[in-house]
């Protein structure tokens, strides 16, 4: 049953004794020594501390580490992620102590048995933002309405590959029976296809708070029976061939380099073989594999290697159709991170066909 599916959540942290308060208005020097430590520093005060904190630790880093590359960024993140991470806020009766901090509903709904605990402040930013995303709701613009991402689940914030997708299923002349769309997420492609008249996706992730939430958002509406999902990986329990299979993939291969954040964008070194072999199962004669990808591998210099390309070139399974290409836009003015490469970024959409 998907209502036992165990979500994943931050961890609620237990101490036997409150970590050493942090004074706003005093040097900031000795707090920042005790976090390269290792020690645990308490928000006790203001909500609002723990934010002056955080921009003293980047002050900091940026004296330290180089943050030009793309390299680089991710570990100047890495370091940011392990130091931002030892400070902390108390919670008690699922309310945050400090003082002029958010209502998170969030902490009743995940942690109702739990009346006393500490989260760190960066997981708390997290489930903050992550409250007000699931309570107003997201407009995407492929979608007639907005989509209400559950805590923990990736959801597009960039559009342009939704719209090359968009426009791919208008000119789609195929069967609408089924399909299948592999790794859910929060369900932007499966809303995509309903709306293009697909009669019934089935879809899977391997984040349980993908499957519950999208199960919690569809209700008992027609959607829920339009679209039936399965926690599993890749195609789960899904065996029957149709006649279109979807994929968006992580657009970056997994570099322990790079640390354990944002593991949404980053494939294993098996994902695509895996895939591959068993989409061609899967597939009806006729149906058409659709992934979409990008070359952002390519022009960041992390990779030389484009793993669909790969495929059609060594794994004698598969055929190009055809291959619409689209450039990003320009990165947002307010990214505080230098993304000179997104210029020549282009997102993919590729028709692949049996052999």
């Amino acid at each position: 049953m998907i209502t036992d599916i165990e979500i994943n959540k931050p961890e609620p942290i237990s101490i036997s004794e409150k970590p050493k308060p942090f004074k706003h208005g005093t040097d900031v020097g000795p707090t920042i020594e005790s976090l390269k430590q290792g020690k645990y520093i308490l928000i006790s005060e203001f909500y609002s501390d723990g934010i002056s904190l955080l921009k003293d630790l980047h002050k900091y880093l940026k004296l330290k580490l180089p943050n030009k590359s793309f390299i680089e960024q991710h570990e100047y993140r890495s370091e940011y992620y392990r130091l931002s991470n030892l400070i902390l806020l108390e919670i008690v009766d699922q309310k945050l102590c400090a003082k002029k901090s958010p209502s998170i509903g969030w902490l009743e709904k995940f942690y109702s048995d739990n009346d006393h605990f500490f989260l760190t402040f960066p997981q708390i930013q997290g489930l903050n933002s992550a409250w007000q995303w699931y309570e107003n709701g997201i407009s995407i613009p492929v979608l007639r309405n907005k989509i209400h991402p559950y805590y923990g689940t990736y959801f597009p914030t960039r559009f342009d590959h939704l719209v090359l997708f968009d426009n791919w299923l208008k000119r789609y002349e195929g069967p609408k029976k089924t399909a299948i769309d592999v790794g859910v997420g929060c369900g932007v492609l499966s809303l995509q296809m309903v709306q293009h008249q697909f009669q019934k996706v089935f879809a899977t992730d391997t984040n349980p708070n993908a499957i519950v939430g999208l199960t919690e958002f569809m209700g008992t509406t027609k959607l829920s029976r339009k679209i039936e999902l399965d926690f599993g990986d890749l195609f789960g329990k899904w065996e029957k061939q149709t006649e279109l299979i979807v994929f968006n993939p992580p657009w970056l291969p997994e570099a322990h380099v790079l640390g354990s954040i944002d593991e949404a964008i980053y494939y294993s070194k098996t994902l695509f073989l895996d895939f591959f072999t068993e989409a061609k199962k899967r597939l009806l004669p006729e149906g058409k594999l659709v992934l979409l990808f990008s070359n952002l591998a390519q022009i960041t210099n992390v990779t030389t290697d484009h793993p669909i390309e790969t495929e059609l070139a060594e794994g004698n399974r598969f055929q190009l159709e055809k291959c619409f290409k689209k450039s990003v836009k320009a990165a947002s003015s307010k990214t505080k991170r230098d993304q000179h490469w997104r210029s020549s970024e282009e997102v993919e959409l590729w028709v692949l066909t049996h052999i």
